[in-house]
C-alpha cells in the first residue's frame, strides 16, 4: 500500500546539530533550538525526523492582484500589477501587526491555497503580472519556497518582490536576495529599545540587511517605516533613521512614513496622525533623501514623487493611481534630464488602485468578482 507524502514539508540547509542534540535553526538571529517535535518562533521551520524542514511549501493564505505601489514601491515598476501572496507565521512579534491573522497563525488551514512555484509562474503571466510579491508574512521564513517560485518566474520573464522585516543571517540572506528582483525593507524604529519590547528582535540585523541590499547587491529595494504615536516618531528619532540611511545607504534610496492604525496588541494606541507624516517627510528631506513618501494616509502631494534635480513633479500618485508622468522611458526627468533612480521600463503601466482577490483552480487562475 502506498504511503501518501506530504508535499508541504520540505527540508531546508539552515541549520546545525548542538553538543546536547538539539538542532539549531540558523535562518535568522533567533537561533530557535528545537528537539523532535517542536517549531520555532515563526511556527513554520520545525524539527521533524532528525532534520529541520519547512512546514508550508507550496501553500498559501491567499492571492491577491495589487498594484506594485501597495508594496510599497514606488520606483520599480511603476504602474503596474503583482500577484501577492503570504503564507503563514513570523519570525519577529510584533505588537503591532497588522496582518496578524495570517502572520501570527498556528492553523494551517489558513493555508487553504496550494500552488507549485511553476503554477504560481504561470499563474502571474496568464493575469499580467509583472511582478509576484510575497507579503502578507516574512517570506525569509519561508525562503525554500520563495526562492523556488522566484526562479520559475524569472523564466517566464516575472520578476519577484520581498516584502520583509529583513530580519535574517548572513548565509540565508545571500542566498535568498539573490533569487530577488527588488525589496521593501520594513525598518520598524531607529531603537534597539523598540525592536526588543515591541517587536522581540534585534535593530543591527535589519541594519545589516539594508546595507548588504544596497552595497553587494543589484536588487532595487525601498524602506518603509510605521510610525506609531509616542513610541518611534519622534522628530529625533527621524532625524537619527533619515540621516543613518543617507550616510550608509545613499541619497536616492526611498523612504515611506506610513500611518498606524490600531491593531493586534495595540488597540489602545491611536492612530497616527496625518501631520506626523508630513513632519517625517520634511525632516527626511532636510536631511538628504530625495525620495520621501507618507503612506496610508490620502497625501497626493506626500505620495508623489519629484525631480531631485529641478523640483518638478515626475509621478504624481492618488492612492496608488499614477496621473502626471515626466519621466523619459529609461527614467530621466523630462524637463531637466537628471536621473530618476528606480527600475524603469517604458511607459508607466495602467493598472491604477485595483485590488483583485485570485483563487487557483486546478492551477488555473480565477478573478475573484
Amino acid at each position: 500500500m502506498s504511503v501518501a507524502v506530504d508535499s508541504s514539508i520540505h527540508p531546508t540547509r539552515h541549520w546545525h546539530r548542538l553538543e546536547d542534540g538539539r538542532l539549531q535553526c540558523d535562518v535568522c538571529p533567533r537561533a530557535c533550538k528545537l528537539r523532535e517535535g517542536q517549531r520555532g518562533l515563526c511556527f513554520v521551520r520545525a524539527r521533524q525526523d532528525d532534520q529541520v524542514v519547512l512546514t508550508t511549501y507550496g501553500r498559501s493564505s491567499g492571492f491577491c492582484l495589487d498594484p506594485i505601489e501597495k508594496k510599497p514601491l514606488n520606483h520599480f515598476l511603476p504602474g503596474t500589477a503583482v500577484l501577492s501572496f503570504g503564507t503563514a507565521g513570523c519570525n519577529l512579534a510584533c505588537k503591532f501587526c497588522q496582518n496578524w491573522d495570517m502572520s501570527k497563525s498556528r492553523e494551517m488551514d489558513t493555508l487553504a491555497d496550494a500552488a507549485s512555484p511553476e503554477t504560481l509562474a504561470e499563474a502571474a503571466a496568464a493575469l499580467g503580472a509583472h511582478s509576484v510579491a510575497f507579503t502578507y508574512n516574512d517570506p525569509v521564513i519561508f525562503l525554500e519556497y520563495a526562492m523556488d517560485v522566484a526562479d520559475a518566474c524569472r523564466a517566464r520573464s516575472v520578476r519577484s518582490v520581498a516584502v520583509t522585516a529583513g530580519y535574517v543571517c548572513d548565509a540565508p540572506r545571500r542566498e535568498f536576495f539573490a533569487h530577488m528582483d527588488a525589496a521593501n525593507v520594513d525598518l520598524k524604529a531607529f531603537t534597539e529599545g523598540f525592536y526588543r519590547k515591541i517587536c522581540g528582535g534585534q535593530l543591527g540585523a535589519v541594519l545589516d540587511t539594508l546595507q548588504y541590499l544596497r552595497h553587494e547587491t543589484d536588487v532595487w529595494f525601498e524602506i518603509t517605516t510605521l510610525l506609531i504615536p509616542e513610541h518611534n516618531d519622534s522628530p529625533r528619532e527621524i532625524e537619527a533613521l533619515s540621516r543613518w540611511v543617507v550616510e550608509h545607504l545613499g541619497p536616492d534610496v526611498p523612504l515611506h512614513f506610513t500611518a498606524f492604525h490600531p491593531d493586534w496588541k495595540m488597540r489602545d494606541t491611536p492612530p497616527t496622525p496625518p501631520a506626523t507624516l508630513s513632519r517625517a517627510r520634511e525632516i527626511a528631506v532636510a536631511n538628504g533623501v530625495r525620495y520621501a513618501f507618507t503612506g496610508n494616509v490620502h497625501d497626493p502631494a506626500g505620495s508623489s514623487t519629484y525631480c531631485h534635480g529641478c523640483g518638478v513633479l515626475l509621478i504624481e500618485r492618488d492612492w496608488h493611481a499614477l496621473s502626471t508622468w515626466n519621466l523619459t522611458d529609461d527614467g530621466h526627468c523630462r524637463h531637466c534630464g537628471t536621473t530618476c533612480a528606480g527600475v524603469f521600463a517604458g511607459p508607466p503601466g495602467q493598472w491604477g488602485r485595483r485590488r483583485e482577490p485570485v483563487r487557483l483552480a486546478n492551477g488555473v487562475p480565477v478573478q475573484a468578482q
